[in-house]
């Protein structure tokens, strides 16, 4: 174990047991000597946590950045950001986040009106800000807003209904609808909803989801069971209604699988309450998503046979009998489509939402013979922040736009004219200078080609002027005039894609002088639905060895080195950084490990680990656990090693993955370790009253604020370095 500081400002390691716990899983002995950290109101996991609060809390007062890094994230922060708006009944309903705001907030128009006022603030349902607000559904009148609450990020909602002109609550609060979609029916009286069962075993209460009926006003313990009867207690349901009411589509997803099945029912020929499926898709290795178009289609976006994408199209009573109308791109993943249409348009047009090499793109397409006419112009290569129409269709579509300099803005297409402009304020511009984007490929360990975004300062800005303004976006990799300070970020899993997304962590590093890189490994669904296989199971190797041989990429090209490269990773990410801090720990300086996985041969025991089997594989499979143990980072870390210094960052009411993993690895890292505290220091910085998702401004920029300074601490990014390279500070 390191000794105390000899400067004496720091405490020593707190002491942490070592069990002589070893278990016998498929002929593998398997130790956990930090089992105990498991439980987290024990009287010693208590004493060991209170310890490394005040070791944390001693080390933060060191990082001298820290205070820079709030204020200019402060700033960053503090801009109008919106989703596409959302039309019912005339009325026109926004999600925003508004400067000052600790929340984003619901707002509403009168109908054919501009008048807007807040009509949901989670601020005002609970000054404390612990309350968040989840999904929202408004009816298809515009009359009533179905919607779902959330305390201390625990995810597990509540429903209400209430009445948009007053505010009065109408229905609920309904419990147990953690991520539940709502289908309402064209009268405005019932929706659809997913509900987890009443009368579930211990440990089992974010399972046992079914389909429900509910009509408003109604005891919801009285609502008509729809489906799920009989699935596998991981499933998660998708559903939707066709817009006059008549075909109900459900989809199934059984946990975080990457095939799914769905169903349809025509609800003019059986009852609502009880209604008759037929199959659309039953094959689990494929993944559709149904919907119905407002010509009367089916449309079936999916991967079968096709991992980048196709859309076909069906007759809602012939749902099996499917005609292929856009093939796959051989480079672009699809994602969606949307069509519009109305009486003074030419033709119709069929929008093909696509990611190309992690950048979006709208393509139009003739909706009855899927030829290409057209593009829907975008203002550079960023990423779409969702798409939306009104609700009776039309010529318009309002697009959610975002890059790494500018904050989500929403721009308006009028298919009429083919023009797309500015549909929010003017201020929506990139609020940060002297950033360039660059776009590299590289070489993984098996010769794969890789392809990484790189943020960095730029070289030639004009005064006052952003980076694009004189030089464009994306252009080959340019190393700076010398190594830099620089993070690597990676995901990597579940077919989550890194897109370029405004980020004031990013542009707050880059500022300062730093380099912040964002490596599109296998996992992702960059490339389509074989990306991300190409890391699942077995193959879950194979997304580490993407991210090493990015840090070799940025090491052998100039644009930093080994004490200089930091890396940084959440959730899943988590679990790609605590690999690779266990199996390259010379490659890396610093690392931060935010709500991980890390303790692979137990993570199905606890959060939503069980719904995760088809990504990782489960202990329960002796050639499984194999996979499993050969990259697991708590049963890698070695005695002796000098490692990265680590900074892991959990959440309390984390209900998908719980702060044990990062406990129990902490205090083995503190253990193993042969760099001093001073030099290296392995801390854990943890937070109550909040979980793995939605928090509040405030914890955000905190919660970026200490992950900032820990960085530019471990890799040499400072103010006063700044200054003395001739760079001005932030």
């Amino acid at each position: 174990m390191p000794a105390p500081s000899p400067h004496g400002h720091l405490p020593a390691y707190p002491n942490a047991p070592r069990l002589d716990l070893v278990e016998n899983l498929h002929q593998h002995q398997i130790a956990d000597p930090y089992r105990w950290l498991e439980d987290p109101v024990s009287p010693a996991t208590r004493q060991w946590l209170a310890a490394q609060d005040d070791l944390f809390t001693a080390t933060r007062a060191t990082w001298t950045e820290r205070h820079r890094f709030a204020q200019r994230l402060s700033g960053l922060s503090a801009t109008t950001m919106s989703g596409p708006p959302v039309w019912r009944g005339g009325r026109r309903f926004t999600k925003r986040y508004a400067p000052g705001r600790q929340h984003p907030a619901i707002y509403v128009t009168k109908p054919f009106c501009d008048d807007e006022r807040a009509l949901l603030d989670p601020l005002a349902l609970d000054p404390s800000g612990r309350t968040t607000l989840a999904r929202w559904y408004p009816s298809p009148d515009g009359d009533l807003v179905a919607y779902q609450t959330e305390q201390n990020g625990t995810e597990h909602c509540l429903l209400h209904v209430i009445e948009t002109d007053t505010g009065r609550l109408i229905d609920g609060p309904i419990d147990r609808c953690r991520y539940s979609p709502i289908a309402w029916l064209p009268d405005s009286k019932s929706f659809y909803f997913v509900r987890t069962d009443a009368d579930v075993p211990t440990g089992e209460e974010s399972y046992h989801r079914r389909v429900w009926l509910h009509h408003l006003g109604q005891d919801p313990d009285d609502d008509a069971l729809v489906f799920g009867t009989g699935h596998d207690p991981r499933s998660y349901f998708a559903l939707s209604l066709s817009a006059d009411g008549r075909w109900l589509i459900i989809a199934s997803t059984v946990g975080t699988a990457p095939g799914n099945r769905a169903w349809i029912a025509d609800l003019h020929a059986s009852p609502m309450d009880d209604p008759e499926f037929q199959p659309i898709q039953t094959s689990p290795h494929a993944q559709t998503m149904p919907q119905t178009g407002p010509d009367g289609r089916l449309y079936l976006l999916t991967d079968l046979d096709a991992p980048r994408g196709k859309l076909c199209v069906a007759d809602p009573a012939d749902p099996q009998e499917w005609t292929e109308l856009l093939p796959e791109d051989p480079e672009a993943v699809l994602g969606g489509i949307m069509l519009l249409d109305s009486p003074d348009m030419a033709a119709p047009q069929l929008i093909a939402v696509r990611q190309r090499h992690a950048t979006a793109e709208l393509a139009i397409h003739d909706p009855h013979t899927g030829e290409r006419t057209g593009t829907v112009p975008l203002p550079g290569p960023g990423a779409l922040a969702g798409v939306s129409q009104r609700g009776e269709g039309g010529h318009e579509m309002w697009i959610g736009y975002t890059d790494y300099t500018t904050p989500p803005r929403i721009l308006h297409y009028d298919a009429r004219t083919g023009h797309t402009r500015p549909w929010t304020d003017p201020h929506h511009q990139a609020l940060s200078r002297n950033v360039q984007t660059h776009q590299v490929s590289y070489a993984s360990k098996d010769g794969t080609e890789v392809r990484m975004l790189i943020i960095a300062p730029s070289r030639s800005t004009s005064p006052g002027g952003t980076a694009s303004d004189t030089e464009p976006a994306t252009i080959p990799g340019m190393p700076p005039d010398r190594p830099r300070p620089t993070i690597l970020y990676g995901y990597g899993g579940f077919g989550l894609p890194m897109a370029p997304q405004y980020s004031p962590d990013i542009l707050a590093w880059v500022e300062a002088g730093g380099i912040y890189a964002v490596a599109g490994i296998r996992g992702g669904s960059e490339h389509g639905e074989q990306w991300h296989r190409a890391a699942m199971g077995a193959s879950k190797q194979n997304s580490f060895d993407d991210f090493h041989s990015a840090a070799e990429y940025l090491i052998t090209h100039g644009w930093t080195t080994p004490e200089r490269l930091g890396i940084h990773g959440t959730s899943n990410g988590g679990l790609l950084v605590g690999a690779a801090l266990t199996q390259r720990p010379d490659l890396y300086r610093a690392v931060v490990c935010s709500a991980p996985l890390l303790d692979m041969v137990r993570y199905e025991k606890s959060g939503l680990g069980p719904t995760w089997t088809p990504e990782y594989g489960t202990a329960g499979d002796p050639e499984q656990l194999n996979w499993l143990l050969a990259y697991s980072p708590y049963h890698h870390v070695q005695e002796g090693a000098q490692y990265p210094a680590v900074l892991f960052t959990t959440f309390d009411q984390d209900t998908r993955v719980d702060p044990l993993h990062a406990r129990k690895m902490c205090a083995a890292l503190q253990h193993a370790t042969t760099a001093t505290l001073d030099d290296r220091p392995v801390l854990l910085r943890r937070e109550a009253d909040t979980g793995h998702g939605a928090r509040s401004a405030g914890r955000t920029i905190d919660h970026s604020a200490d992950t900032l300074a820990f960085f530019a601490a471990q890799l040499g990014l400072s103010a006063r370095a700044r200054q003395t390279q001739g760079e001005p500070p932030h």
